[in-house]
């Protein structure tokens, strides 16, 4: 039995790709391919895959039906957290996929799921990124002041939820928590945050992230050991998606 977890698939077997990267880069041709391999080599069905966000391109549920599919059929449990592109996924009406999709996959939103002795905990998060702008030297000399209030809104409803995710552990007498988001803990101006300081808070041993594409992004945020945590980025193209293993 082992924790494996990766985000970032955007399925669009019944939807447009939105994104120029994913039409154009090479790490992205043939990817729902690769994935579905590397799950059916490394998966067992006693294994859990957490799925960290950006599950499909489709805006409603019927634009998903294929991609949830794809998705039952990988081994394992999959647990799923919502992603800033999950357009389909109404956070307040969590509890409706619950009903539609469960047993074979499981939302995840103000609650946890349970892994051994630990909690799965998690939100979607969030994290300004910008626009900043830069010096000739590529130096950030400041930033839009506005998106960043916006964002800020943003930043707190989601600590909200990953609180009353954390609480709800916490209640049924969890100790040992692992931590996901879909967005990175930080942005690239931050060494930490309201989710970092969290995470410290409760104690989770480790904070596990997405959304961060391309060689230029990947290194946005934290990664490695800080204060405790062990923070890893899983975005499917930076793992090449093969999932990354969390515990055994």
């Amino acid at each position: 039995m082992s924790l494996y977890a990766i985000g970032d698939l955007h399925l669009h077997f019944q939807s447009e790709v939105k994104s120029k990267s994913q039409r154009r880069d090479r790490k992205w041709r043939k990817h729902e391919v690769k994935f579905s391999g590397a799950c059916q080599s490394l998966l067992k069905e006693d294994d859990t895959l957490v799925l960290v966000g950006d599950h499909s391109w489709g805006r409603k549920l019927a634009e998903c039906e294929e991609d949830f599919e794809y998705i039952r059929n990988l081994p394992g449990r999959k647990i799923l957290i919502r992603g800033n592109h999950d357009q389909f996924w109404d956070a307040k009406k969590t509890g409706r996929l619950n009903e539609l999709y469960q047993p074979e996959l499981n939302f995840l939103q103000d609650s946890f799921e349970v892994y051994q002795d630990y909690a799965i905990v998690g939100t979607k998060g969030f994290t300004f990124e910008g626009p900043f702008y830069l010096d000739h030297r590529g130096r950030i000399f400041d930033w839009d002041r506005t998106e960043e209030a916006h964002s800020w809104k943003l930043i707190e409803r989601e600590l909200e939820r990953l609180r009353r995710s954390f609480e709800a552990a916490k209640a049924g007498g969890f100790h040992k928590y692992i931590m996901f988001l879909h967005y990175p803990p930080t942005n690239i101006m931050e060494r930490e945050s309201g989710f970092t300081e969290m995470a410290e808070e409760y104690g989770a041993e480790q904070v596990i992230y997405a959304h961060s594409h391309g060689d230029l992004r990947y290194h946005d945020s934290i990664e490695g050991e800080m204060n405790g945590v062990q923070y890893h980025l899983v975005s499917g193209d930076y793992l090449q998606w093969v999932p990354k293993k969390i515990l055994d």
